[in-house]
């Protein structure tokens, strides 16, 4: 009896399980027992075992690559009509489809967060990028646990996952070694990461992460570059995923930094581009809407949108200006080449391993459209340029030496006439929410096994958010009602899969509303028909917008019969306006658009968001120790705009010892408090034009000693100069006056490091000696922070004025 009574109760505990009439995929993870089906008696002798498993992917579930490019116009690939070659998105097109009316945000980490969760970007937080957070829902940059990712979804139905390239979905302030690392890749269902976060990175010297750690790219590697690099980590984890487990489907989401600036590409590449752009960006912008037309790509009836006046005609500048502007094109159109060829490495090695009938590619050309941020003669820094409003006439510099252009010693960006140029035929260019130059994209999709008729071209509107819906339809798998215990809020995603079937071909879109906005720029698309407010903003221009919300110029447009927006049609149907702009409301309170917000380079100013800033948030003492490396500017102490001292603790036992003792930013900007044959030095590097070098004459002596710099900020507003000091032992040993400092941001991706210097070097006199390790024994690095001047009401405001005449949105 007491045998029988185990027995039951058993039994009876599996069944309590099994009672659970959720729909399998519904709740995630799903790790509910299936019903025992073995038996159980008294002892092993008389039972009969049967072992769980592991969720399985439904039977036939596709292999899954999602590629997104960065900063592409739609204008730019071969593939869509561009002067571009990319054979291997002209390849998977020929397989399987185009896509000519499907949209993004306008920017990049907003792109990313609908790409991943299938949601509006501001129900994900992300309505402008990570860096510029502010404390309203739909801008917070956190990813709410009510939409998780795609890769969350497939690894709890059975998927492997991995992430390679760009993350820029991590909170600032969350993305040093302290975490929480919830909202990096591996925290958000990717098992395996291997790239960076932030906007950018430098190809050349990337601040590389794997998984959640830190690592320094291969040393001693010739002609190293990120995009390859990246490409073989992902051929390899295909490979070794497929080995191990040949049942098991894979998701790989592949995100390289390319186009977006710095366009770094091998010198080999820039070569194979020597000449083709000497027409300039005018004709260039006219042979594409030619093509275009020619390629059945945009309809017969297409009218073309010149580039604006004030942009430059290519006919009238001079000798020097063609010259470099042709070369920054040939740099650019060389970086998509490249990227173009790695993607088609990491396909080669799918259909090596014999499964690509049934892997659905996705390809996304772009995240936005290509950048205007370069501004009108383009950059060779773009940390100047795009983070701190600082552009200079490019030529003169650039005529020194055009073959380093797209080299490890730039941070080049071309100019606005070719972003314009290269998102042919639309108006306007990434930022710029309310026109298609900011938010069309070319799209391409195959599959083999599910899309039986390829090389079509497909026009039903769609959108960014409808990935994500995609993949789970051709998976069979549905979207999770519940995701570690948290109720999910329904996908605004639809499905592109009716798409799939050549007998839908024409059919009308599922997608029948779609708002746009970033940065007060915005536009409400409705069966056919948007009307859109630029808010006075250019996505050239860096003042602040000086429209209003109340009383901004709103265009209309027919997109069925004007497929370039080129016909405002507000004056002649009124109604129709008023009709979109009232559903524009209705779409904004639903996805948490509200408070509009047309802040520039306010938003990037913890103290003027609150926006949190790291561990050391309101610390003024921070004590650091060797070994303390790659922290992200988002989490390390903020230097900029205020007074500060350093003190080094050394011990000079035997010789002069030099080094890196602390440094913060690189080359494209930073500082660096140094020792060269036992001597300390402080180096400013402002912008890579500036070099302010304060350094000692005496030598540290032996035994213990301390290095301090103190720097006394002159005040007055951002970015002003300030005195600096520097002492051994207390004892004054040089002084010297630095001009100017930068006010937003030392960089996206270089980071502040002790003891050494990772990514490139503050001073190229040290470029050889990379990291430049300090030789002699340093103990610690104390660093006090004094109040920012006026922390009150009345700095707060002038801080506003500030900002309003500096940089705007970035990413």
């Amino acid at each position: 009896m007491i045998a029988v009574a185990i027995v039951a109760a058993l039994l009876g505990s599996a069944g309590a399980y099994a009672q659970d009439a959720s729909p399998p995929g519904t709740v995630l993870p799903d790790r509910r027992p299936a019903p025992f089906k073995g038996t159980i008696g008294m002892s092993f002798a008389d039972s009969k075992p049967d072992f769980p498993h592991n969720r399985k992917a439904p039977a036939g579930a596709p292999n899954v690559l999602l590629i997104l490019l960065d900063d592409v116009g739609f204008g730019a690939a071969s593939t869509f009509g561009g002067p571009i070659p990319t054979p291997t998105i002209d390849s998977i097109a020929k397989t399987g489809l185009r896509y000519t009316q499907w949209n993004t945000t306008s920017l990049c980490s907003p792109t990313r967060s609908a790409l991943l969760t299938g949601h509006n970007h501001h129900e994900e937080g992300f309505g402008v990028v990570a860096e510029m957070s502010t404390g309203f829902p739909g801008y917070d940059a956190i990813l709410p646990d009510t939409s998780v990712t795609i890769g969350e979804i497939l690894k709890d139905n059975g998927y492997n996952t991995a992430w390679f390239g760009k993350n820029h979905n991590t909170p600032d302030s969350e993305t040093s070694q302290s975490g929480p690392f919830t909202q990096w890749p591996t925290g958000m269902g990717f098992e395996y990461f291997y790239g960076f976060n932030g906007g950018d990175t430098n190809q050349w010297a990337p601040a590389l992460i794997e998984n959640t750690t830190p690592i320094e790219p291969p040393a001693g590697q010739k002609n190293y570059h990120f995009l390859t690099d990246m490409t073989d980590h992902a051929i390899t984890w295909v490979r070794n995923q497929k080995t191990i487990a040949p049942n098991k489907p894979f998701f790989i989401y592949y995100a390289p930094g390319a186009t977006h600036a710095p366009h770094h590409a091998p010198k080999e590449w820039i070569a194979k581009f020597k000449g083709q752009f000497d027409q300039g960006w005018n004709k260039v912008s006219e042979e594409t809407f030619e093509r275009m037309k020619k390629a059945g790509i945009i309809p017969a009836n297409s009218k073309y949108n010149p580039l604006p006046g004030e942009v430059g005609d290519w006919d009238s500048l001079t000798a020097d200006q063609k010259k470099v502007y042709a070369r920054m094109m040939e740099v650019y159109a060389a970086y998509l080449a490249f990227a173009d060829e790695e993607a088609g490495r990491l396909l080669a090695a799918i259909d090596e391993l014999g499964v690509r009938d049934n892997t659905l590619v996705i390809f996304a050309v772009g995240d936005n459209g290509a950048s205007a941020e370069g501004g009108f003669s383009g950059t060779l820094n773009e940390v100047a340029a795009d983070l701190n409003s600082y552009r200079p006439d490019a030529v003169p510099e650039a005529l020194k030496d055009l073959d380093a252009i797209g080299g490890p010693t730039t941070y080049n960006h071309f100019p606005v006439g070719w972003a314009l140029a290269t998102n042919a035929p639309f108006k306007y260019a990434k930022r710029q929410a309310s026109h298609f130059g900011g938010t069309r994209n070319g799209l391409v999709i195959s599959w083999p096994k599910g899309i039986p008729q390829g090389g079509e071209i497909r026009t039903q509107f769609h959108y960014v958010s409808d990935i994500v819906p995609t993949i789970l339809e051709a998976a069979h798998i549905p979207q999770p009602k519940v995701v570690n215990g948290v109720k999910q809020i329904p996908m605004s995603g639809i499905s592109m899969l009716y798409t799939f079937n050549p007998a839908n071909a024409n059919a009308p879109s599922h997608r029948h509303v779609q708002y746009f906005e970033m940065g007060g720029a915005r536009a409400i698309y409705k069966d056919g028909w948007i009307a859109a407010t630029t808010h006075g903003l250019k996505p050239w221009a860096d003042a602040a917008s000086k429209g209003n919300f109340d009383k901004d110029t709103w265009e209309l447009y027919d997109l069925k019969n004007d497929f370039t927006e080129h016909d405002d049609l507000s004056a002649q149907n009124p109604k129709k306006l008023k009709e979109l702009q009232a559903a524009f409301m209705v779409e904004a309170k639903k996805y948490k658009v509200l408070p509009l917000d047309d802040r520039t380079v306010e938003r990037f100013s913890t103290k003027l968001t609150g926006r949190p800033s790291g561990g050391l948030d309101g610390i003024n003492k921070i004590t650091f120790y060797p070994g303390m490396v790659r922290l992200p500017e988002g989490s390390a102490p903020e230097m900029k705009n205020r007074s500060f001292k350093i003190t080094a603790y050394v011990d000079t036992k035997d010789g002069d010892p030099s080094g890196i003792l602390i440094t913060q930013g690189g080359l494209f900007s930073g500082w660096a408090l140094r020792v060269v044959d036992g001597q300390p030095q402080f180096i400013y590097n402002w912008m890579k034009e500036q070099f302010t070098t304060i350094k000692s004459s005496e030598k540290l002596p032996s035994g213990k000693a301390q290095i301090r710099f103190e720097f006394a900020y002159d005040g007055g507003g951002v970015g002003k100069g300030g005195t600096g000091t520097l002492f051994i032992n207390d004892k004054k040993v040089a002084e010297g006056h630095i001009e100017k400092t930068v006010q937003n941001r030392f960089s996206f991706d270089e980071t502040m490091d002790v003891g050494e210097d990772t990514g490139t070097p503050v001073f190229p006199d040290y470029q050889d000696k990379m990291p430049y390790a300090y030789t002699g024994k340093l103990e610690k690095v104390v660093i006090e922070l004094a109040p920012v001047p006026g922390n009150d009401k009345k700095a707060v405001d002038n801080a506003k004025k500030d900002a309003a005449t500096a940089v705007s949105l970035t990413d």
